[in-house]
């Protein structure tokens, strides 16, 4: 069974940063992408960033491209994404998903519970 459990998430000022960790099992972790995506109140998903499998690249949307970094360790099978430079837009519950593209162009059906983030002053 595939199983993404996301943690890190809490509340923080603007300008500020937050790491999240995404602990996978179930499958071979270092054969897939990795993505992050974001939902905020009333809106749809909104793809985050991808990492390749074996880090070779690393994707991100425009809107936190340069403030967020995605990255992964293969030996802990576990996933990351470092949020700098916080800004109110960027409140939204997070998830990690199996898989992605460099376009963000996918199929998140496979993503954890989330972990909700609030930049709020």
């Amino acid at each position: 069974e595939v199983q993404l459990v996301e943690s890190g998430g809490g509340l923080v000022q603007p300008g500020g940063s937050l790491r999240l960790s995404c602990a996978t099992s179930g499958f071979t972790f270092i054969n897939w992408w990795m993505s992050w995506v974001r939902q905020a109140p009333g809106k749809d998903l909104e793809w985050v960033a991808t990492i390749s499998d074996l880090s070779y690249s690393r994707y991100y949307a425009d809107s936190v491209k340069g403030r967020f970094t995605i990255s992964k360790d293969d030996a802990k099978n576990t996933v990351y994404l470092q949020m700098n430079s916080l800004t109110t837009d960027d409140t939204a519950r997070y998830y990690c998903a199996r898989g992605g593209t460099s376009t963000g162009n996918y199929d998140y059906k496979d993503r954890g519970q989330g972990t909700q983030v609030t930049v709020s002053s």
